[in-house]
């Protein structure tokens, strides 16, 4: 099971990061919050003093082609936000 799907680069998050030194990541939706703990902290190689979860329900999204209303569902998500030690930080830009 892969943990980290990616890293949210949003204005809000960019926000986040600039005054309380937060970062955020789509995660697996089964992984727990010491799982996303352990593998953030492998791969970036940071101390980690809390991470808060949430999950978002796809949104249902209809559309009317030729043949009719095609209906369907968005990806349900996970995201993790994680809150670093003071003086910590990561750059998601130099691991290209």
């Amino acid at each position: 099971m892969e943990i980290l799907r990616k890293p949210l680069l949003t204005e809000k998050v960019t926000q986040l990061t600039d005054k309380l030194n937060r970062y955020a990541f789509l995660v697996h939706p089964k992984a727990n919050k010491i799982q996303i703990k352990s593998a953030i902290e492998a791969m970036y190689g940071v101390n980690i003093t809390a991470v808060n979860t949430m999950r978002y329900v796809g949104k249902l999204k209809t559309r009317n082609t030729k043949a009719g209303p095609v209906s369907g569902r968005a990806a349900t998500v996970k995201k993790a936000v994680v809150t670093l030690k003071d003086g910590e930080t990561i750059d998601f830009y130099s691991n290209i």
